[in-house]
């Protein structure tokens, strides 16, 4: 099983029996601990950057808690800190939770699964802000390309090409699947090409009849159809200096293949219903989601403007066939959503992430960023899970179901194998806990693993929260550790 990193606690309290007990607990839950008694000492400890949480007791010589909380928030802002009293008031809880603490434990404790399942949720948290740092971090590397996101070997190649084509003047064919982003290859070629201060002019080529597309492309004189009560540029014409985008180049008719040819070929356009070319400097970019070769083949694309177009090729992959890039895409709308309608959205949980990588995407970026929007729009937590997405990505096909097995068959082996197996356990932590009446004791000796792992199993895949349940006023273990 592939463990994710175990966060650092730290643990300051002047009552060495109870330093020793708390120390003892979280050992026991697998979490490497740092166990200090003073608190001053505390503050030097806390500024390791290893560490993740911190479980402070308010009332210490020299250093108060609180003082060493607020400390520890001027210094760690990321450190999550959890106050420990045994004499709690509501106002002291209060003052502790408006000066960053995450939560608030109350000694003795009535549970000891009170102590480690907030330190976990605390840890939760942490992992949460670290993950969704590195994603932060990882998009400001990308912002030198627009908004072309990924992190992939594919996404890079695509990035090194772009950066050697823009400094050329040679047409370019952008190939890929709807939605998978190649308006914004071509922004991204003219906006670091030297025609960056000259137009870039886009034209969806299947958007429009073919009467309709050569008057757009290459303008008309006044009376040269009905309707056409004046002259009229071109987009050619208008993107003079600098670029024209040609979307869905493949659904241009034959005859307006023939003229366009005639642009790439002489550098002019020819208006309709007028006598005299006019020269123009235009790149061309132009893009397609068919196999313009097997067109060509089929006589349905001209085999001299395919040779003419086809100078430099960039080719798209699917968003299926680079899940890695899934994390950094959902992140970039999620922010980009959360920001456009003011909501305090600011990540994933793993299960929703999870239901995200996996998904085969058949709409590509277009339809991640749909799923995205609707979540931030619906969600009224500050993190989106797995219900918020749509129904589809909440059902769960059984273990080596042909549905499972299809929905992982994209995805490179080790990291299909890895989603598998966390899909079995979890199923499997649930069935373990129904069967045994949600008693983690039982559970745990009917699985044969120790106690203390199978507790840290349930939280690793999120089962903890939701069916594991404890005896009113004591642990659920035969011999819970008493704190005093």
């Amino acid at each position: 099983m592939n463990q994710p990193k175990r966060a650092k606690i730290l643990v300051v309290d002047d009552d060495t029996v109870v330093l020793k007990a708390v120390t003892q607990i979280l050992q026991r839950e697998g979490y490497p601990v740092v166990g200090i008694d003073d608190a001053v000492e505390g503050l030097t400890a806390a500024k390791d950057p290893s560490i993740d949480v911190a479980v402070l007791d308010i009332n210490m010589p020299h250093l108060s808690g609180m003082d060493l909380l607020k400390a520890i928030k001027a210094e760690r802002p990321d450190v999550e800190v959890i106050m420990m009293t045994a004499y709690a008031t509501v106002e002291t809880a209060v003052e502790a939770v408006k000066a960053g603490a995450y939560d608030y434990l109350t000694k003795p404790f009535e549970n000891i699964d009170d102590l480690s399942l907030t330190v976990g949720k605390a840890a939760e948290r942490k992992a949460l802000k670290d993950r969704t740092r590195a994603l932060e971090e990882a998009l400001t590397v990308r912002s030198q390309f627009e908004d072309l996101i990924g992190q992939s070997s594919q996404m890079r190649a695509v990035f090194k090409l772009v950066e050697t084509v823009s400094h050329s003047t040679a047409t370019v064919l952008i190939q890929g699947e709807s939605g998978t982003g190649k308006e914004l290859v071509a922004r991204a070629i003219h906006y670091r090409s030297a025609r960056k201060d000259k137009p870039f002019v886009a034209v969806n080529c299947s958007a429009l009849t073919e009467t309709l597309l050569e008057s757009e492309l290459f303008g008309h004189m006044k009376g040269a159809f009905t309707g056409a009560t004046n002259n009229k540029k071109g987009l050619f014409e208008a993107a003079d200096g600098g670029t024209i985008f040609l979307d869905e180049i493949g659904d241009v008719p034959p005859a307006t293949q023939v003229r366009l040819l005639r642009v790439l070929q002489e550098g002019e356009v020819k208006r309709v219903g007028a006598n005299d070319p006019v020269k123009v400097d235009v790149r061309v970019i132009a893009a397609t989601h068919v196999d313009l070769n097997r067109a060509k083949s089929e006589g349905k694309f001209r085999e001299d403007l395919f040779y003419r177009l086809n100078v430099i090729t960039i080719d798209l992959p699917p968003l299926r066939d680079r899940p890695e890039d899934v994390p950094l895409l959902a992140h970039h709308f999620l922010k980009m959503y959360a920001a456009k309608l003011a909501k305090k959205v600011t990540g994933f949980t793993p299960r929703a992430m999870e239901a995200l990588t996996v998904n085969r995407w058949t709409g590509n970026v277009r339809e991640l960023e749909n799923v995205i929007e609707r979540a931030v729009v619906l969600t009224s937590n500050d993190v989106l899970d797995v219900e918020d997405l749509p129904p589809g990505f909440q059902e769960s096909p059984q273990a080596g179901s042909p549905v499972e097995v299809f929905s992982l068959a994209h995805l490179p082996y080790a990291q299909a194998k890895r989603l598998a197996m966390r899909a079995f356990e979890r199923r499997y932590l649930t069935a373990l806990l129904e069967k045994n009446n949600n008693n983690v004791s039982s559970a745990a000796r009917a699985a044969g693993v120790d106690r203390s792992n199978f507790r840290r199993l349930l939280k690793q895949y999120e089962v903890a929260g939701r069916t594991m349940k404890t005896r009113k006023g004591g642990s659920d273990s035969d011999s819970p550790l008493e704190v005093a």
